[in-house]
């Protein structure tokens, strides 16, 4: 048995094809690990997730902040962006199921000496309490008042880890944690506007996983989120966001041997 972690797919459903059959993939032996940004600008989101959806033994998928978004655009609590390729999933017949699956997603997973999430995480914490506080935005996001929390998910305050936030400010904080974390700021604030790649963010920002002293450093966290990043495989880290839909790369890293494997993706969008 073989568990591959596959960084952001965003709708490239061909590009998973290609690498699944690189993998020589067979769902009855192997597992498939995905960090997020299921959906939103490749060519075919819904195939994706309906892929997702039929493969849902063998499947571990945490939500990223398009899958999210996806979410918020089809309550109609927010209108589609300019470059958003949805509307195949909301126009289709299995729309509801489809939504349903996502939004029962998990916002972390965590097994063994692995954890895996979308973007990163405050440096105030360690890897079980960002298992806890993973569960809190779980919990919101399947009960009953889940909407409320769609509703008044966009924002970036606070950008700053309170034990004492409370209410839509906590879970907000933690979803801007988990799904659009990559710079901080030298207070360990979250930075949300620099998006490019390490040596080129000004002398207060400090990537998320270099923070000095971040409690979570014992643990070996696998995320995407930062195409510009690319490819990163460190003892502590293993960022998989290689820019499929920019005409890069979508990889694979097998848990077992460390060992990474790519297809070449067609450009979908400019950077």
């Amino acid at each position: 048995m073989s568990t591959y972690v596959v960084g952001d797919i965003q709708g490239c459903h061909a590009a998973l094809e290609s690498l699944l059959d690189h993998l020589q993939f067979d769902r009855a032996r192997d597992r498939l690990w995905i960090t997020g940004d299921l959906v939103n600008r490749g060519e075919d989101s819904l195939a994706v997730l309906r892929w997702c959806v039929a493969h849902d033994d063998c499947v571990v998928a945490v939500l990223g902040n398009h899958d999210l978004h996806l979410l918020a655009v089809a309550e109609g609590f927010v209108p589609p962006h300019r470059k958003d390729t949805l509307e195949m999933i909301l126009a289709a017949p299995d729309r509801e199921l489809l939504l349903e699956w996502l939004r029962q997603r998990p916002m972390l997973h965590r097994e063994g000496d692995w954890l895996m999430l979308h973007a990163g995480l405050p440096p105030e914490w360690d890897a079980a309490a960002a298992q806890r506080h993973a569960g809190e935005l779980e919990r919101a996001l399947r009960g009953p008042d889940w909407r409320t929390f769609l509703k008044d998910m966009y924002g970036n305050e606070p950008r700053r880890w309170n034990p004492l936030l409370a209410g839509q400010e906590r879970l907000r904080f933690i979803a801007n944690a988990l799904t659009r974390t990559r710079y901080l700021h030298l207070d360990g604030g979250l930075e949300f506007q620099h998006k490019l790649g390490l040596g080129t963010a000004p002398d207060e920002l400090v990537p998320w996983f270099d923070f000095p002293n971040r409690r979570s450093a014992d643990a070996r966290i696998l995320f995407g989120h930062w195409s510009t990043l690319g490819l990163l495989v460190r003892q502590d880290v293993v960022a998989l966001d290689t820019g499929c839909l920019w005409g890069g790369a979508l990889t694979a890293f097998r848990l077992e041997n460390e060992q990474c494997f790519q297809v070449s993706c067609q450009a979908r969008h400019k950077p």
